[in-house]
């Protein structure tokens, strides 16, 4: 598993713990961390998507209550709430990541965590909210592809 996947996963697992039982301490975070096995690029991805959702979690929210007709939001599955809020982060404020990456993720996620149709439950609103954010939705911000220095999403870079 690449430690981009491996550090949403966490981040989706610390974001289910906090959505169910809020502690804004560091020391929260760090004790989850401290808690976990992941390598260090995981951990720093991880955080910064943490931090990232809890910075901009009123804005995510309303993205969701927007787009998810007929839900309301304490209605939506919790697991399915978090993976939702961590991919419309991406899509909104990380420019470094695709929309589609974004939206491709949370779906593998959504299926992993929850069921086949949380999969296509979280697809759907993804793919709505993709299609109202101002940038292409195959290339980072700019329109380049993400530096040849970094592996593609969910690949580890072979070593020799």
């Amino acid at each position: 598993m690449g430690y981009r996947r491996e550090g949403r996963e966490k981040a989706i697992q610390f974001l289910f713990q906090h959505d169910l039982n809020p502690d804004h301490s560091e020391e929260a975070l760090d004790q989850f961390w401290k808690s976990q096995e992941v390598s260090p690029r995981a951990v720093q991805f991880g955080n910064s998507l943490i931090r990232g959702v809890l910075e901009h979690l009123e804005e995510i929210d309303g993205q969701i209550r927007k787009y998810s007709q007929n839900w309301k939001l304490h209605r939506i599955a919790a697991v399915d709430r978090t993976i939702l809020r961590l991919a419309i982060y991406e899509m909104m404020h990380r420019d470094d990541i695709p929309p589609v990456v974004s939206i491709n993720e949370a779906i593998d996620i959504a299926k992993k965590f929850s069921t086949e149709e949380s999969g296509k439950f979280v697809n759907g609103i993804l793919d709505r909210i993709k299609a109202d954010i101002p940038r292409p939705a195959r290339t980072v911000a700019g329109g380049s592809r993400p530096p040849k220095s970094s592996p593609p999403e969910g690949k580890t870079p072979k070593t020799n």
